[in-house]
Formats: structure tokens, C-alpha cells, sequence
């Protein structure tokens, strides 16, 4: 599996001890792992190719995310999304992340506008090809690319773990339907980042969020997740 780190992970050296928890926190985030699929502590060593000690760790850091759940004293897994859980999710995403995209527009430079549309072409390509797991890792290195220049270190933590809460059932949803409707209003986003309109860029990643999310309700409707 292909990792892509966050801007902050790229910005400085990893210690040691905290390899293990970004890889988990990948396979959460891009899919690996479904929601409601236990895994062993003893498999997640291999898996990771870490000891045991790292391993309880950065679950012990996940399930405090809310991004797994213990099940007795060797198994864990992502819990499952429910409506309310949902309706919870939906409002803290649409809250925080439309000001995440407002502060960032006003700190935006031509090159990072260019690095951002870059990274668009790459998610471009994944859908055209029906490629969901880098969709899923593209439309990440997207949002959370553009956050990091909002300067906002309190909002951009909360973000990580709603997305650690609503990633696994959004890949069940592309698994299940295919990339050919995933929520894709970065074009708009761009434009607004090069006109600069912090406000309209604001209402793009909301459109964009909302649109994924209404995907994932529409699944749990129908008892897909």
C-alpha cells in the first residue's frame, strides 16, 4: 500500500515511535480496514512490521481518535457509523472545515496554488480509471494540503479524527458504487484560490463535503454499511 503523509508529517522527521501509528492510521483512513472488521494485535505486528509494544500504542492512540474500538484483549476494530454518529460528523466537518479553507485562502501563494492543483489531476486520474484507493489517498493530500496553510493547529487536530471516523465507510461507498459520483468540487475550489475569494472557497469545500456525506447517509439508509 502506498503511503501519503499529511503536510505536517512531511514538514518534519517522524521519531521512530510514531511510524507505526501513522501507518495504522492510513489503513484506517484509506480503507484497509472496515468498518466493524476485527483485527488481531498479533496480525496488526506482522501487517505493520512492528513490535508488540508500538503496536498496542498506536492503538491506544486510535481508539482515544474514536478511530478503533477495543473488543476484548487481542482483537480491535473500526467501529461502525451509525445515523446520529453521522449527523454528529456532519455537522463538525461542515463547521470546521469550510473556516479551515477561509483562513487558508488568505495565506495562499501561487506555488502552493500550483502544488493543489497538482494533486487534483493526480485524484482527476484516479476517478477516471475507477482507482478508489487513490482516490480516497488524493482527495486526503487535497484537503488536508490546503488546511495545513490555515495555521489553525486546534482545528486541523479535529479534523484528522473526524476524518478517522468517516473514512472507512466513505470507502465502502466507493467500493460499493465506483468512483463515477464521488464528490469532486475541487475545480471550483482552485478557482476560488486563484481569485483569491476566501468566501467562495469556503462554499466549494462545503458542497464538497456535504456531497460525500450524503453519499454515506444514503448507504447507511439502505444498510450497506
Amino acid at each position: 500500500m502506498e503511503k501519503i503523509r499529511d503536510p505536517v508529517e512531511l514538514r518534519r522527521k517522524i521519531p521512530s515511535h510514531e511510524i507505526t501509528y501513522c501507518r495504522l492510521r492510513d489503513m484506517i483512513l484509506f480503507g484497509q480496514l472496515a468498518p466493524g472488521q476485527p483485527v488481531t494485535i498479533q496480525g496488526l505486528t506482522t501487517t505493520l512490521e512492528a513490535g508488540m509494544t508500538p503496536v498496542r500504542e498506536a492503538i491506544r492512540k486510535l481508539t482515544a481518535e474514536g478511530a478503533l474500538e477495543l473488543r476484548d484483549n487481542r482483537r480491535v476494530s473500526v467501529p461502525q457509523l451509525t445515523q446520529p454518529l453521522l449527523d454528529e460528523l456532519a455537522f463538525a466537518r461542515l463547521t470546521i472545515e469550510p473556516k479551515l479553507a477561509q483562513l487558508a485562502a488568505k495565506r495562499l501563494r501561487a506555488k502552493d496554488i500550483s502544488d493543489l492543483s497538482l494533486i487534483d489531476a493526480d485524484l482527476d486520474r484516479a476517478i477516471a480509471t475507477g482507482d478508489v484507493h487513490h482516490y480516497l489517498m488524493y482527495n486526503f493530500r487535497f484537503h488536508f494540503t490546503l488546511y495545513e496553510y490555515a495555521g489553525a493547529p486546534i482545528l486541523l487536530s479535529l479534523t484528522h479524527m473526524l476524518w478517522l471516523r468517516f473514512g472507512p465507510s466513505l470507502r465502502v461507498v466507493c467500493g460499493r458504487f465506483g468512483t463515477s459520483n464521488l464528490p469532486d468540487r475541487h475545480e471550483e475550489a482552485l478557482e476560488a484560490m486563484r481569485a483569491g475569494d476566501a468566501e467562495r472557497l469556503a462554499a466549494a469545500l462545503e458542497s464538497d463535503i456535504a456531497q460525500g456525506i450524503e453519499q454515506v447517509r444514503l448507504s447507511l439508509d439502505d444498510g450497506a454499511i
